[in-house]
């Protein structure tokens, strides 16, 4: 169940050629397609693509009854230019992988060689490079996609590295472990006028103010309470970049978070009412529309145990703190229809941060977590 050295060597160039060429969410194709030309060699008894987008996922085959078990990485990168330094950084411009996508795919790719050389004794593998992870229509348009019925899994795993924790380290526990999100855009519309008569128009300056601050109030409790939301303004735009005309309209940007996924329709309509009253107290009229939909990430206790039965047989340390995270992540989906878990890897205590522009994978955790994953399908596959 181990990686060769020169396994290793290859997965780390490969990881580094990712890096190299990052494509952000929803234009995946040649990440995709590096993908496919990279498993190939290990002989996969079935390869769908262009699940839910650019989606891929490698079948491997037992040819006996059994459970399907699903190991799933993210294919995006990010639009943030990056300024590691390193030898392998992007070569385009304004986008990278300051989210260590490429190394997580990597992990996959290994477990691709280590199913190749010896299949499972039942059931069947499925690894899913999943695109669009950051805007949060990957996971849903994978499931979606009428083609993901053939590969439906019984058990789901995912992992992300985390700097902030001890290399190698693993932090996970059943229930939420990633909160819920949507971006909420509010959409102010008045009447123009010139800036000399304001009193012609009718501004949407006032509301703007208004709802900056009156919006994150709508947050509740603290986060470990499992009724947590929290509302964050991220954006304002107001009428044209000039000095001769009084806005007319206006956007107001809010992400909108919750620990559940049941107190999110909650927390929309309180954020529509509290628009709506403000826009017509100033004569507005206001619409609203949401985008970068995520569902809590919540881990099956079953499929925890599986994690953790395997971290304890490959010796690595594992503890519940720093969960749940306010962050979002879309691997909730998968558990919808399956038992799923995810576990956090830790990439060291003084390590840049997710999406900082000096990030860059650390290549060494690429055998910890193929080890992991591996031990986990072996304990449930044979």
């Amino acid at each position: 169940m181990t990686l060769t050295n020169r396994d290793i060597v290859e997965l780390t160039a490969w990881r580094r050629k990712l890096h190299q060429h990052p494509e952000i969410s929803n234009e995946e194709e040649k990440t995709a397609s590096e993908v496919v030309d990279f498993l190939a060699d290990t002989g996969p008894d079935n390869v769908l693509t262009g699940l839910g987008g650019h989606g891929v996922a490698a079948v491997y085959e037992s040819g006996k009854a059994g459970p399907t078990v699903l190991f799933r990485s993210e294919l995006d990168a990010l639009p943030i230019e990056e300024l590691s330094g390193v030898s392998h950084s992007s070569l385009v411009p304004g986008k990278s992988h300051m989210c260590g996508h490429d190394g997580h795919t990597a992990i996959l790719a290994a477990l691709g060689r280590q199913f190749g050389r010896e299949r499972p004794a039942r059931g069947r593998v499925v690894l899913m490079f999943q695109p669009a992870e950051e805007t949060g229509n990957g996971a849903a348009g994978v499931v979606a996609d009428p083609r993901f019925s053939e590969i439906a899994p019984d058990f789901a795993f995912s992992l992300h590295n985390l700097p902030g924790v001890p290399f190698g380290e693993v932090r996970i526990k059943p229930g939420v472990v990633n909160c819920a999100s949507r971006g909420m855009r509010i959409l102010l519309e008045g009447k123009t006028a010139h800036s000399s008569m304001p009193e012609t128009g009718v501004s949407p300056m006032m509301a703007v103010s208004q709802l900056m601050p009156a919006l994150p109030a709508l947050g509740h409790g603290t986060f470990a309470d499992d009724d947590f939301s929290m509302v964050t303004v991220t954006h304002a735009l107001m009428g044209e970049a000039v000095f001769g005309i009084a806005p007319g309209n206006a956007e107001v940007w809010a992400t909108l978070r919750t620990r559940r996924d049941e107190r999110m329709a909650d927390l929309c309509a309180a954020a529509q009412a509290l628009a709506t009253r403000i826009a017509g107290e100033h004569r507005l009229s206001a619409r609203y529309d949401y985008h970068e939909i995520f569902v809590a990430s919540v881990n099956a206790p079953d499929a925890v145990e599986h994690l953790q039965r395997a971290l304890d047989e490959e010796g690595v340390p594992r503890t519940e703190e720093a969960l749940p995270m306010r962050a979002s992540e879309d691997f909730g989906v998968f558990g919808h229809n399956a038992s799923s878990a995810m576990f956090f890897l830790g990439a060291g205590e003084r390590y840049p941060a997710l999406h900082n522009p000096d990030y860059d994978f650390p290549d060494d955790l690429i055998p910890i977590g193929s080890r992991i994953f591996m031990r986990t399908a072996r304990n449930l596959l044979g």
